[in-house]
């Protein structure tokens, strides 16, 4: 059964939000060095997580090329467009009030902001959102790139947020951080509640996406 356009525009705007929220944070903490590494790790997980549904476009540019094509219906052009727009200014949004202050941590107890629940919130739910799509999708079944997919979102949030919040992104590795003394006890909830609903939040928007599939 054909994706609809709300399940397709919502895809576009996760993968637009991901790709440009990585390279606003990436640019405002100037991780040069490492920016393309986070940049192509985070289009190729979106795309492998989103290609099924909305074709994975993430560009207008690339939208009006497929549709010069005769690849894109000519009534989900504007409306891709709009969406991808709309997630890369709430991208930069995101990324310059809740994202900008660069930690300079000891490394015996990382004390936690604001900034670190959005950081593990954001990718967290990324995370959960790839695995859902490459791992347990039934169309996806059986292929090989699941693996590297779920791994690369990792690479990208370590890149993009490591600095903010250690970039754990999952409870037992927040649970081995807090016990070697890397993270205060005091702060873990800072860690634990993002994942949670960040994951919760990964799974409603993939049974709206796959919904009727």
């Amino acid at each position: 059964m054909p994706f609809s356009l709300p399940q397709k525009l919502l895809t576009e705007f996760i993968g637009t939000f991901f790709l440009s929220l990585t390279i606003c944070v990436s640019v405002i903490h100037h991780e040069y060095e490492y920016m393309p590494f986070a940049i192509a790790s985070t289009l190729m997980v979106v795309i492998y997580a989103g290609g099924h549904i909305s074709g994975a476009h993430y560009n207008p540019a690339v939208t009006i090329s497929v549709y010069l094509r005769g690849s894109c219906n000519k009534d989900d052009v504007l409306p891709y467009i709009a969406s991808q727009i709309l997630a890369a200014v709430i991208a930069a949004l995101v990324a310059d009030r809740f994202l900008t202050t660069k930690k300079y941590y000891d490394v015996e107890l990382f004390t936690l902001g604001s900034e670190a629940v959005v950081a593990e919130f954001l990718f967290t739910f990324l995370l959960a959102y790839v695995i859902l799509n490459v791992a347990t999708t039934e169309s996806k079944s059986g292929n090989g790139y699941y693996g590297a997919s779920i791994a690369l979102v990792v690479l990208a949030g370590a890149i993009t947020v490591g600095s903010i919040s250690l970039a754990s992104f999952n409870p037992a590795v927040t649970s081995a951080l807090i016990i070697s003394g890397k993270i205060s006890f005091s702060a873990s909830w800072m860690h634990f509640l993002p994942q949670l609903f960040g994951a919760i939040l990964a799974t409603y928007v993939y049974k709206f996406t796959m919904e009727n599939q």
